[in-house]
């Protein structure tokens, strides 16, 4: 007998579907204390969870036979995955069932900004009868900029389409190939969307590259017809800018699904009527509610039964099974893949990667696997895995050109990584040495040694002296030690890169004072941990 134990209110088509399947008991303890959770965890098969219930270290204390957990939605900050992994749990989440639901919630707030749909209506049920304050304004051929073109955000081009809008689409990373079938245009410049879209809707994760993305800088490149839609993360539109904006009518409008703290502290969008806000009601359909559901029911049964895995957030790896040599080195790409994101600013648009030496002749899959999990996973909330990285890119229609070469090339074992985005050509290469230490030791053809760990700083410089005393002298003055220093050198060119290992993180104002040095052309913070 299979036990599933669901903790949060679930549409009934999830509970009926399993109750429907012989075998499985089903039990439904919904408010549930995390001290009763962990006591009784032990005893169930699977857990389904949505938003309410906190899966934690504790709970998971004591696991018993529980072998997987299925959130019913998106969003897994309530599990503790690291601790899930380590006892073995399976954990996966359902990222498509909302897609539509939040695709046509999208469309309703810039219709309902368009047509002054709510001010309308109380104006109304308040006994007013004013027709000529309410005027509106057509979709019908204005520009919509999508910022973000995943599955949320190309569900809205879709619908978009229909009401014959010019859709204007940019990605942090790269585009999905159906972009032209949808009628999109997709542009490199952030700075076109922000000056020639009547409506700009934001569907990018919040991360650091896109937390604050749309500020007072970008605000004011705006149209004053602008009307901005952010039913992605709070966050992403910085409410302070927005609402000086909205104060100082320099953009027609705004609708907030979303807000950095929920429930929002303070509701001073409330004076503005031309502000409409809801409280992040992007999934809330009965339908989305339903597909999850059984969604979730579905790959969580699979799983407890050895079947197929889908949608799995921390699906086991097949490092054990893998020589030493292979782990090392899926370890050292999955770091240059983080290293390349962060140098390689921009759309994706081709990625190769290259084996020389000893490695080429290994099975190297979960190698390619783990950098491109490093040069993806800033752009999802979803933790990236052996599982779904594959599937995540082919939907972002990124591929990887894999080479080998049994030649060595100035060491016994390389792997390397060549990234072109709209903007930079980046090319990265590291070893493994003596089966444990992890090295960069290339960068964009300067020969260089780094550790590639923790807090890193990439400066691309003029070659001249002083370089090394200036960038120690202002890390020194903010009480941040250098761990480790490498050094590659082009003479001719008279050129260089600086690597600096750091014991913590530099801040913003730290940034700003090495930006100032006159001999840095390009400066990077890599968080490679």
């Amino acid at each position: 007998m299979i036990k599933v134990l669901i903790t949060d209110k679930l549409a009934q088509e999830g509970i009926d579907f399993l109750k429907s399947i012989d075998g499985v008991e089903v039990v439904v303890k919904t408010r549930i204390g995390e001290d009763e959770l962990a006591k009784i965890i032990g005893e169930y098969d699977g857990l389904i969870i949505r938003s309410g219930t906190k899966v934690t270290a504790k709970v998971l204390a004591n696991p018993g036979k529980l072998k997987a957990i299925a959130r019913a939605g998106v969003g897994v900050d309530n599990i503790d995955i690291p601790e899930a992994t380590r006892k073995g749990i399976l954990v996966m989440n359902t990222p498509g069932g909302n897609t539509l639901s939040a695709a046509e919630h999208t469309m309703a707030l810039m219709l309902s900004m368009s047509r002054k749909v709510v001010p309308a209506c109380n104006s109304l049920k308040s006994g007013a009868w004013d027709r000529k304050k309410y005027m509106g304004n057509q979709l019908n051929a204005k520009v919509l900029g999508l910022i973000g073109l995943g599955r949320i955000g190309m569900a809205v081009a879709r619908m978009a389409k229909g009401f014959n809008m010019k859709i204007l689409g940019y990605d942090p990373f790269a585009a999905p190939p159906e972009t032209e079938e949808f009628g999109v245009e997709v542009t490199d410049s952030l700075e076109r969307i922000f000056k020639e879209a009547d409506y700009i809707s934001v569907h990018v994760p919040r991360n650091e590259q896109t937390l604050n993305m749309i500020d007072a800088e970008q605000i004011k490149m705006m149209k004053p017809t602008a009307r901005l839609i952010n039913s992605a993360r709070g966050g992403i539109i910085n409410e302070d800018a927005l609402y000086n904006a909205l104060a100082e009518k320099r953009i027609a409008g705004a609708a907030l699904d979303v807000f950095p703290k929920e429930p929002p502290e303070n509701t001073r969008f409330a004076e503005f009527e031309s502000c409409l806000v809801t409280p992040h009601l992007g999934a809330s359909t009965e339908e989305a509610q339903i597909e999850v559901a059984v969604e979730a029911a579905q790959i969580l049964l699979d799983a407890i039964r050895e079947g197929p895995i889908r949608n799995a957030l921390n699906a086991p790896s097949a490092a054990a099974a893998a020589p030493r040599i292979v782990n090392q080195y899926a370890d050292l790409a999955r770091r240059i893949g983080s290293l390349v994101s962060t140098i390689a600013p921009g759309q994706i648009k081709n990625v190769e990667v290259q084996y020389r030496g000893t490695i080429a002749t290994a099975a190297v899959e979960q190698i390619t696997i783990n950098f491109v999990i490093g040069l993806l996973q800033k752009h999802f909330d979803m933790p990236l895995n052996m599982v779904n990285t594959p599937v995540l890119a082919k939907e972002r229609g990124i591929s990887i050109d894999e080479t080998k070469n049994t030649e060595s090339k100035d060491v016994a074992a390389s792997f390397s990584a060549k990234v072109v985005t709209d903007n930079v050509t980046r090319t990265v290469r590291g070893s493994v040495f003596g089966e444990a230490l992890l090295r960069i030791i290339e960068i964009d053809g300067f020969n260089i040694e780094m550790t590639p760990k923790g807090a890193v700083l990439i400066i691309f410089n003029d070659d001249k002296p002083g370089v090394i005393g200036a960038v120690g002298t202002v890390c020194g003055r903010h009480h941040i030690n250098i761990c480790t220093m490498g050094v590659g050198q082009k003479p001719i060119e008279q050129k260089a890169v600086l690597a600096v290992s750091l014991d913590k993180d530099p801040d913003t104002e730290v940034i700003q004072e090495l930006r100032k040095l006159d001999f840095v052309n390009e400066i990077y913070v890599c968080k490679l941990d």
